[in-house]
């Protein structure tokens, strides 16, 4: 046998590293600052400006009187943050959907309208009025609650279920044509059922009553119903998600439904569920608008959709915390906004504090707990 010549390769250096950009750098850095900056400058803007030229409290003896405090800026917190409490609600029910089988249920701002109507008649069934007394109006308005709170539940599993459920295979787009034509649909069931125009509904716990003062701020009754109607109900849901098997099986479909389904949980109930707990949620939402405005229309769930909805996105779709986060924040925006600037500037800087949280933190403020985010 002849020699046999070889030869060595050498390993190929791997290729030099390349420098992270310094723009990168720039933009975490200013993502993580810049986004607390932009929050804040509004309030700071305005609590620097109450204290140095001061602002309009009312006349006396036809003279205006100025004030030089925070007061007006507190009240404009207080007011903001119990308007948040319902768009958290509401934004919960889309973060709840979109986590687990990434929809976007434009049919929800809707039901949360049907919410509103429901609770509103039942109030005439039940006898609810102006004259009723304090002990029966509380046990009228906890049976009206969850009534309002089955009817919505129970409607929006009828539309998973009706709508959705067979298109779950279908391209994304057919479930969202699907979502927006429900909407269209209970609308029209909402001018059925009500009429076209706004109607006012009795002030049955006197929202506008102050009940305390801290720091010359008065608290309102309607400013303590919200809280009170979604403080419990944020916490019962996040301890449902995170402490009961019906909880653990939300977060495994959510994470992987094909795994989960292999591990024996049944899927479809699991949606089901979801789409439940959303739906009652947006019933007690509905419920504290009507209190809260005292006015119930049959468009009411077009609005409040699309700014529950920019609540969720704001906060990190998927995120329940940050729903509810995301809608206090635009809760303040909008007060702030339309004691400062005029309702008509309103929508314009609520969704350019979206657009900005958007450029500088994609995800969202507290990020996402979707299969999109890993």
């Amino acid at each position: 046998m002849e020699p046999v010549e070889t030869t060595t390769i050498s390993p190929t250096p791997s290729p030099p590293a390349v420098a992270a950009h310094p723009l990168a750098a720039v933009r975490r850095y200013v993502g993580r600052w810049g986004l607390v900056a932009a929050l804040a400058a509004l309030p700071i803007y305005y609590g620097i400006t109450d204290l140095t030229h001061g602002y309009l409290a009312g006349f006396v003896a036809g003279h205006a009187v100025i004030h030089h405090d925070l007061s007006k800026l507190g009240f404009n917190f207080a007011e903001g943050l119990s308007n948040g409490a319902i768009w958290a609600l509401i934004a919960i029910g889309y973060t709840l959907v979109y986590g687990i089988i990434e929809l976007i249920n434009f049919a929800h701002g809707d039901v949360f309208m049907i919410g509103s109507f429901t609770a509103v008649g039942l109030w005439a069934t039940l006898g609810l009025g102006l004259t009723t007394g304090a002990l029966g109006l509380v046990g009228g308005l906890l049976v009206t609650l969850i009534i309002a709170m089955i009817v919505t539940g129970s409607l929006n599993v009828l539309i998973e279920r009706v709508a959705y459920r067979p298109l779950r295979g279908a391209p994304k787009l057919a479930s969202l044509i699907t979502a927006v034509g429900f909407s269209f649909i209970l609308q029209n069931v909402g001018l059925l059922w009500r009429g076209g125009s706004p109607q006012s509904v009795p002030d049955l716990i006197h929202g506008q009553q102050p009940v305390f003062t801290i720091a010359g701020v008065p608290i309102l009754r309607g400013y303590i119903l919200a809280f009170a109607v979604m403080v419990p109900l944020v916490f019962a849901l996040t301890w449902f998600i995170s402490r009961t098997r019906a909880g653990r099986a939300m977060r495994a479909t959510a994470q992987d439904p094909e795994a989960a389904r292999l591990m024996g949980i049944n899927v479809n109930a699991t949606i089901s569920l979801t789409f439940l707990l959303g739906g009652m949620l947006a019933g007690a939402a509905g419920l504290v608008y009507a209190l809260y405005e005292t006015n119930v229309w049959y468009f009411q769930g077009f609005k409040a959709g699309l700014i529950a909805f920019t609540a969720a996105v704001m906060g990190g779709i998927g995120n329940v915390r940050g729903a509810v986060l995301g809608g206090l924040i635009i809760g303040v925006i909008q007060s702030l906004t339309d004691s400062r600037l005029g309702p008509q500037w309103t929508e314009a800087v609520v969704f350019g504090y979206l657009i900005a949280i958007m450029v500088l933190r994609p995800r969202g403020l507290l990020g996402e707990e979707t299969r999109e985010a890993g």
